[in-house]
């Protein structure tokens, strides 16, 4: 697989994995698991959850090709690429309801400039 498709993949999973682990920790489950004194039980009833260990999954998956990423690329030249990370989680917080305000977009531009910036060097 060519290093480009591998570090895209990378961090499309990573986004996944985001997204998994944000709507195990708003289920309701996790909420009165969390709402618990720290303790096993209470880890247990978070690492049980479906969404959030699916997002470790991911998140384990996702690392696990970057690491042919970067045994291909320079650091420098690789980790700007995570920056694409912000975009692509900007445009699915959008579709999946979040607020996406002028300055998260602004701030998203400002990523993917300096992406291409370190792509083209």
């Amino acid at each position: 697989m060519p290093t480009l498709v591998s570090a895209l993949l990378s961090i499309a999973i990573s986004v996944s994995a985001q997204f998994c682990l944000k709507t195990g920790m708003s289920s309701p489950g996790v909420k009165e698991a969390m709402a618990q004194a720290p303790s096993l039980s209470m880890v247990l009833g978070v690492l049980t959850n479906r969404y959030v260990l699916g997002g470790f999954v991911l998140y384990g998956l996702g690392s696990m090709i970057w690491l042919t990423v970067l045994a291909k690329w320079d650091v420098s030249k690789s980790y700007p690429m995570v920056g694409l990370g912000f975009i692509l989680t900007l445009v699915v917080g959008h579709f999946m309801g979040e607020q996406v305000t002028p300055t998260r977009i602004a701030g998203a531009l400002l990523i993917c400039s300096g992406v291409f910036l370190i792509g083209r060097s």
